[in-house]
């Protein structure tokens, strides 16, 4: 991670580059599929700096470590598909008016590298550190896994990252930022003892997480399940037949008592394994992405402990 520096000379030349981004962007970006502006109306008067992030989770983890000394915005919106999300000329120029830049890394915004390419803004990786867990299978085989923020303990390092990060931007902050990355490590660990302490007791038929996409690894293991899955990316939506068999096969021969799927993808294939097995559905999980702040998951923090309380009702409960 490198030091961040001369934040204010960045400032004084992005006004200039906005628009000459921006113009470029809109012939690039003319052939792809159209996706939401992520530029927002802002109040004009707000001086903080603007620490820029990838998708919604990474922003709402950004800004319990930044509390009110951060401007905190995400690229993407809520329901996001992160994977293969197109950016729009709005969010180029949104970007080269960013104090920080923070993406997960990993392979997770294969866009990620095109979209900074030229901006004279610095990024850092907030998975730096993290133990990665390799993807077995598909055309993403041998490379890591991206989705790390899934286990509570790896999502302890992202905060330290960011808490880092933030004070290298604002240094006279700097203790604030660690004391609130802190406390709210302290709130991820009581989830990652919940999730292991409730699992503990499982059958071994029922230490089997069954999902769409294999984005469950590293809470996985965290929680000592076995990991099954219809594809292995998102970006590679279209499971085959055999993969589809497979799972079925798993979870009939091992009477897997439920299967899940996630919110940013269609449940369709899911639910013909639970028509062909005496699997149940045990409901929808959120990874890439947060809801409204009317749904069930507007924070980090309630993403993971509604997935974690799903998998526990359904496996202990579901078919019982």
């Amino acid at each position: 991670m490198g030091r961040i520096t001369n934040a204010m000379r960045r400032k004084s030349i992005r006004t200039a580059l906005t628009a000459a981004l921006a113009a470029t962007a809109l012939t690039f970006l003319a052939a792809c599929t159209s996706t939401p502006d992520a530029a927002a109306t802002v109040d004009p008067s707000d001086q903080r700096p603007v620490v820029l992030t990838t998708f919604t989770v990474l922003a709402d983890m950004a800004q319990n470590v930044a509390g009110e000394h951060l401007r905190v915005e995400s690229i993407t919106k809520v329901g996001a598909e992160i994977h293969g999300y197109q950016p729009t000329p709005g969010d180029i120029a949104k970007a080269a008016e960013a104090d920080l830049i923070l993406d997960n890394g990993l392979n997770l915004e294969a866009w990620f590298s095109q979209f900074v390419d030229g901006l004279d803004v610095p990024h850092v990786v907030v998975s730096d550190g993290v133990e990665t867990i390799s993807i077995a299978e598909d055309a993403y085989e041998g490379l890591p896994n991206p989705h790390a923020w899934m286990s509570p303990l790896n999502a302890q390092i992202y905060v330290d990252n960011m808490a880092t990060a933030f004070g290298e931007l604002d240094p006279g902050n700097a203790a604030e930022y660690a004391a609130n990355a802190a406390a709210y490590k302290t709130e991820l660990q009581a989830v990652s003892d919940e999730l292991t302490d409730e699992l503990a007791t499982l059958a071994p038929n029922q230490r089997a997480l069954i999902t769409c996409e294999g984005a469950f690894s590293y809470l996985a293991r965290d929680a000592g399940l076995s990991e099954h899955y219809l594809w292995a990316v998102n970006a590679e939506q279209q499971s085959t037949p055999r993969q589809v068999a497979a799972v079925i096969d798993f979870v009939r021969d091992n009477e897997v008592p439920a299967v899940f799927c996630e919110s940013t993808v269609s449940d369709r294939t899911m639910q013909q394994v639970v028509e062909a097995s005496d699997a149940a559905f045990g409901g929808t999980l959120y990874v890439d992405s947060l809801s409204e702040a009317g749904g069930p998951v507007p924070t980090y923090l309630e993403l993971l402990r509604h997935d974690t309380e799903l998998i526990i009702d359904g496996l202990t409960r579901a078919g019982s």
